[in-house]
């Protein structure tokens, strides 16, 4: 099974092909948030390289998120787009599953953490057990100082990745008594095969959709949704 996967859920583009276990491409920018301009570039350059055509892809995937609500809607609606053309399936992964996965490391605890500024952070926390990723936590968007008495309570060491790791690093150094650990380069922030990853063994357990199924997972309102409300005193907004 040949799966495409793509990642907009924050300033970093990406792009994936994989069949099975076997990574045929990828295609990643960490350079200014304008997805809009080129993700479809950069999905049509990856299926030239690999001379393939879209009806020869087998499933469609994306970072579902949360993380920013424009890039999310180009990455869901591209990919919804694509599948609808081709008559596919989809698979819809999480922002954080997918960056978890990209730590496999079974010994730590595996804490993604994306900024969702004024000091909080789109979050959850993860463990290798038995060869398996799991999620032990909700997916939360909190202030960093409850994360990290979340993760007090676990007393194992952590390892962050995502777009907030490096924000916060001194600070999660002093909190946790230097416990914990940055991931390197490969592993910091979002890929594509590792939504790709995730959404194999989500087809495997028969947890595709439609293309008309898939929408974001927003975690929480936007920000201009949430300054609405509290001009006007009302909870109404559009729920996500």
């Amino acid at each position: 099974m040949k799966v495409l996967a793509v990642d907009t859920s924050a300033e970093v583009a990406a792009v994936a092909v994989m069949e099975e276990s076997r990574l045929l491409g990828e295609y990643i920018i960490n350079q200014k948030k304008t997805h809009s301009q080129k993700l479809m570039p950069m999905i049509k350059e990856v299926l030239d390289s690999l001379e393939l055509k879209p009806g020869d892809i087998d499933l469609y995937a994306a970072s579902s998120g949360p993380g920013s609500f424009t890039g999310l809607r180009i990455g869901v609606t591209t990919i919804k787009a694509m599948a609808y053309a081709a008559n596919k399936p989809v698979v819809s992964v999480p922002t954080l599953d997918a960056l978890a996965y990209n730590i496999p490391v079974p010994e730590v605890l595996i804490c993604p953490v994306m900024d969702a500024r004024n000091r909080q952070v789109y979050t959850a926390l993860y463990s290798w057990e038995k060869g398996r990723l799991e999620r032990l936590t909700e997916y939360m968007g909190i202030p960093v100082e409850e994360l990290v008495g979340i993760i007090k309570q676990k007393n194992r060491r952590v390892m962050f990745n995502g777009d907030a790791a490096l924000l916060y690093r001194n600070f999660f150094s002093s909190e946790l008594n230097g416990n914990c650990e940055v991931a390197p380069v490969g592993m910091l922030l979002q890929k594509a095969s590792s939504v790709a990853q995730a959404a194999l063994i989500k087809a495997s357990e028969g947890l595709t959709e439609s293309c008309f199924d898939m929408v974001p997972f927003y975690l929480r309102k936007s920000q201009a949704e949430r300054e609405y409300e509290k001009r006007t005193g009302s909870a109404e907004g559009s729920k996500v």
